[in-house]
């Protein structure tokens, strides 16, 4: 009765839950939160201001280590070759001035940039004087050519005698080269002509580049002997300086032409031609140069090429001595005449 009794006791008594644990959790919780939240008011404060005298740093004091880095010179260009820069400056001399620059790294390396800083100073200062020269010459001003003279007198048997004579004149701008040339040869053999012929020319370059430039060319001859009297051409076209070093040139140039010949037999003939021409200029040792001048106009009824090579040496100052050798072929000669002269010339030339 007693265990019935107690059971049912048991079974009767409310369920008991585990509660009381909650509240001290989360008592832990806020009291971690107030912990990680906790600020504390901001307090104003002025600001302090120290005005104190910058630090006095004395300077480095190298002692007789400083004075003697002090004395040590810095690289010099050598007395000789500064006096051959100076020298090659002085005569304006391009070439020279060149050639020192060259070699004075295996006579000197130290110097050698000093001798080059020199050498381009020089080239700049040159440049812009000639710059400014140019700008405010005149149009009859800044001229250059050369004159050319010669002749020959035979008696006895045969009575020979002959004139030739040229000029070649050149007008360099910064954007415009102008060059005029004009020649003339006669020869009289026992009181009769032999030969006659007369060149005149114009030629306007507008330079678009260093080496690249647009030419015009106005043409004039009359060559009775070769088969006409007048010879009229008008070419433009393009040009290019392939090489443009000291003492060594070449220009190329080619363009369309338009033709008119007028004949010793009265036929006019006028035709569209292509042109081209070469200028090559070498000049070697001991003031001794090759040239070569060509040109060509081929066109439908009678092409032609004219070429002069010649070799000059130096005499004195400006005077040289000439020996040339003149080839002009014409295709259809008129007349039944031949398509080859040539002509070998001897000739004192000035430039100026």
């Amino acid at each position: 009765m007693f265990l019935l009794t107690l059971s049912a006791v048991t079974l009767a008594a409310p369920a008991v839950r585990a509660m009381p644990a909650a509240p001290a959790v989360q008592r832990r919780a806020s009291r971690r939160r107030a912990r990680g939240t906790l600020s504390l008011p901001e307090l104003d404060v002025a600001p302090v201001v120290v005005d104190a005298p910058a630090p006095e740093v004395p300077p480095p004091a190298l002692g007789d280590v400083g004075v003697a880095l002090s004395r040590i010179p810095g690289p010099q260009i050598p007395a000789e070759i500064r006096a051959m820069l100076d020298a090659a400056i002085a005569a304006n001399d391009e070439a020279g001035v060149a050639v020192i620059v060259k070699y004075a790294r295996a006579g000197d390396p130290g110097s050698a940039d000093l001798v080059l800083r020199q050498a381009t100073d020089w080239r700049t200062a040159r440049a812009r004087a000639r710059n400014e020269r140019v700008q405010q010459a005149s149009l009859f001003q800044l001229w250059t050519g050369r004159a050319e003279v010669g002749g020959f007198i035979s008696t006895g048997n045969s009575n020979i005698t002959g004139l030739t004579g040229s000029a070649d004149l050149t007008r360099e701008g910064l954007r415009w080269r102008h060059r005029l040339i004009a020649q003339a040869d006669f020869q009289r053999t026992d009181n009769v002509t032999s030969r006659e012929r007369y060149t005149a020319g114009y030629q306007p370059n507008y330079k678009v580049s260093d080496r690249a430039y647009i030419y015009g060319n106005l043409q004039y001859e009359s060559d009775r002997f070769l088969g006409y009297d007048n010879r009229y051409a008008v070419s433009v076209g393009a040009g290019y300086g392939v090489f443009r070093r000291a003492g060594l040139t070449l220009d190329l140039e080619a363009g369309p032409a338009f033709r008119q010949t007028d004949f010793s037999d009265d036929y006019l003939q006028s035709s569209l031609a292509a042109r081209g021409s070469i200028d090559l200029k070498w000049t070697l040792l001991g003031g001794i140069r090759l040239s070569e001048e060509a040109a060509g106009y081929l066109e439908q009824y009678n092409s032609t090429v004219r070429s002069v090579s010649a070799l000059e040496a130096k005499l004195l100052g400006p005077l040289s001595a000439k020996l040339s050798y003149t080839v002009q072929y014409e295709s259809e000669p008129r007349d039944q005449r031949l398509t080859t002269d040539t002509l070998s010339r001897l000739s004192l030339v000035y430039s100026f």
